[in-house]
């Protein structure tokens, strides 16, 4: 599993984002790739294996989160497809995932260190699954799938684990909020 990534700065506007972006991309982008070369390598001699990548919800919807974070998720996403093609001649599975935010100490220190608590009521805001918040456990149970044999058949997808957060428009809600006041 090549779990890679690195926000970058916290620069969101086009026009101010440029600094970081070969940084970014080296160590998501690059560092995934050769993860899977390298694994490549040895299941190609077996014949079978699962590589799996992390990309993020960053990498189906347009979110505030900075700009060579969010194309370099979708370069892994891109990468997850082309990949699955060339290796699946070789019984090889590629899939990623792509959480929505999780509150972890990174998480933190990009968005303005405060507490766990504060971040996950932060998401719990704006989650369309309501009762329940994203922990790395939930990652960690979307990856077991993915790599077990009982998805023997699923390759070249980029899973959304998100609560339906990805497939709802937010911005309905805030314009009918704004019709009623």
């Amino acid at each position: 599993m090549c779990v890679v990534g690195i926000p970058g700065d916290n620069e969101v506007r086009v026009t101010h984002a440029a600094k970081d972006f070969k940084r970014v991309f080296d160590v998501n982008v690059l560092g995934g790739f050769l993860g899977a070369k390298y694994a490549a390598r040895v299941m190609v001699l077996f014949k079978k294996g699962c590589i799996l990548f992390t990309a993020s919800l960053a990498s189906k919807i347009s979110i505030g989160l900075p700009h060579a974070h969010k194309a370099s998720k979708h370069a892994v996403a891109g990468l997850t497809k082309s990949l699955s093609v060339e290796l699946g001649e070789h019984g090889i599975r590629v899939n990623c995932i792509s959480p929505n935010g999780i509150v972890t100490p990174t998480f933190q220190k990009v968005i303005g260190n405060f507490d766990k608590k504060k971040g996950e009521e932060m998401f719990a805001v704006s989650a369309v699954l309501k009762g329940t918040v994203l922990d790395p456990e939930d990652f960690a149970h979307a990856a077991l799938n993915l790599a077990s044999d009982e998805a023997k058949f699923i390759s070249g997808v980029n899973l959304p684990v998100d609560g339906a957060y990805s497939v709802s428009n937010q911005s309905w809600k805030m314009g009918f909020a704004a019709l009623s006041e």
